[in-house]
């Protein structure tokens, strides 16, 4: 269901664990990573005898992985250049001992520096292969003008030349994805032992083209003991989706109440009603003010409605009559349509005095508890809160900008202090515990950029909760679902245009 994600910091303990604690050589793990980039290479481009291959080594780590694989290329029957960013007698460690030995086949070995970017690779010949190994996954910060020289270099060239980045693109932030500020755009990258997390986010495709995940040998062991914070979803969460039984009935399948409508917005409870139904959920209510259930009873029949009060205002009464309901549901989605007005926000502080089944808060409940934040202090056990980066914003006091910069960090920091489940939607979805891990839904799919879309999210993690799943894999498999149906459409729809209601209608067939 999750594949592991390292942040660079994880990255290193895993690397020092597997040295100091299992007695593994730096070398011996420096070689495997050139021998698995060299595999990568031989896949991705085909035989390279005769080949011109040009590589670019930086001062630490990075540049040693370029030395070995040097000698590689070398042994394939490549004709080869290597420039270096620091003097020779400079290099240390690992790098400083693939280096001698790249030394003893007497091949060029060049000073990179500004003056010598009219002769990388030397003139008279143009190279097919270059190779970055610039900087590594413990680059963080804005790189200097030289970096950025020989980086746009590199970018110059990548139509005619095929550029393979070894373990992270230079000048990309391994753990956010994003270029600083400026990145190599590869045709391919070769990432050692697990993925980075920056290197899935999608902001990361451009620089990272097509990314290959291979193992260098760190223990089972190690990865056991230092375990990841982040995960990637894999394809293998839908099989949480609990399998149809012969004996089923409607009551059995997963009762939700959708919360929410008000004048000109009954629109989103029906979707997130939809999306409910579509996941499988056997009955679908939908919770709103009396004088406009008729309304929504309209929109979908197979919905049921349940009016609330006395006209088409929320009020404590509703709150009331609905709270003395709520056992009779597995699962609680509030918030789509709800609206932002003084009687929608007495209607939720006096809901959220009463015991609620599991909570899904989505839409104008999550700006309602951004008007009140003691209210997050009120909110029921395995509550989830679904907010995009507008309402994240609100939520935290922080701007849109700042979400967006780390969203994996703000997610985690937030899960915590909330002590809920976190959806962070958009491209490359975030999902956040409580306990501080962090799961990661790769999908960035332009048809789910649409109004309604994430109503109909909101009803799939309420259908998915009232069938029994966990908050945390609820939230999971419904985001990955959700991205999964998205992502199918955009082969009916390429150019955009397709209806909210189309996401949903697109979830069984995933």
């Amino acid at each position: 269901m999750y594949s592991p994600l390292l942040s660079p910091e994880e990255m290193n303990r895993w690397d020092e664990a597997a040295q100091k604690e299992y007695g593994l050589l730096q070398e011996m793990l420096m070689e495997n990573a050139a021998r698995e980039a060299m595999a990568v290479l031989l896949a991705e481009y085909g035989p390279v005898l005769d080949k011109v291959a040009v590589l670019l080594a930086g001062p630490g780590n990075n540049g040693g992985d370029a030395f070995a694989l040097a000698r590689a290329l070398v042994d394939h029957g490549a004709r080869i250049s290597v420039f270096h960013v620091r003097p020779l007698d400079k290099y240390s460690g690992a790098a400083a001992y693939h280096l001698g030995l790249l030394c003893k086949l007497g091949l060029p070995l060049i000073p990179l520096t500004e003056a010598h970017l009219d002769v990388m690779p030397p003139p008279d010949i143009l190279p097919d292969i270059l190779v970055d190994g610039l900087l590594g996954t413990g680059f963080h910060g804005e790189l200097r003008p030289e970096y950025q020289s020989w980086i746009n270099y590199i970018n110059r060239r990548r139509d005619s030349v095929f550029v393979l980045a070894l373990d992270v693109p230079s000048g990309l932030d391994a753990g956010t994805g994003r270029p600083c500020p400026v990145a190599v755009r590869a045709t391919a990258t070769v990432t050692f032992e697990d993925a980075k997390t920056g290197l899935i986010l999608p902001e990361a495709k451009t620089f990272t083209g097509r990314l290959h995940v291979r193992p260098i040998g760190i223990p089972a062991a190690v990865k056991r003991k230092y375990p990841p914070r982040q995960y990637l979803l894999t394809p293998s969460i839908m099989d949480q989706i609990p399998a149809p039984d012969p004996l089923m009935h409607k009551g059995t399948a997963g009762r939700v109440v959708i919360v929410g409508g008000s004048p000109g917005l009954t629109g989103a409870p029906l979707l997130a009603a939809l999306g409910a139904l579509r996941a499988g959920a056997g009955l679908v209510t939908v919770a709103c003010p009396r004088e406009l259930s008729m309304e929504v009873k309209s929109g979908w029949p197979e919905a049921m409605t349940m009016p609330l009060g006395l006209d088409a205002k929320w009020s404590k009464i509703c709150a009331q009559e609905l709270a003395a309901h709520a056992f009779e549901f597995d699962a609680m989605v509030l918030g789509p349509g709800l609206g932002r007005s003084l009687d929608a926000a007495v209607f939720v502080q006096t809901l959220l005095g009463f015991d609620l089944p599991p909570l899904i808060a989505d839409a104008d409940m999550l700006y309602h508890l951004a008007q009140a934040p003691d209210h997050l202090a009120m909110l029921p056990k395995n509550t989830i809160l679904t907010p995009h980066p507008g309402e994240m914003a609100m939520l935290c006091g922080l701007p849109v900008a700042h979400i967006q910069d780390d969203r994996l960090q703000t997610a985690r920091e937030h899960a915590l202090k909330w002590n809920a489940v976190l959806v962070l939607k958009g491209a490359g979805t975030v999902i956040a515990s409580p306990e501080g891990s962090v799961y990661i839904s790769s999908f960035a799919a332009a048809s789910l950029a649409v109004g309604g879309s994430g109503d109909v999210l909101s009803g799939v993690i309420g259908a998915l909760s009232a069938r029994g799943l966990a908050p945390l894999e609820a939230a999971n498999t419904g985001v990955y679902w959700h991205g999964l149906a998205g992502t199918a459409l955009n082969k009916s729809f390429p150019r955009r245009g397709n209806l909210a209601r189309e996401i949903a209608e697109m979830l069984p067939h995933v």
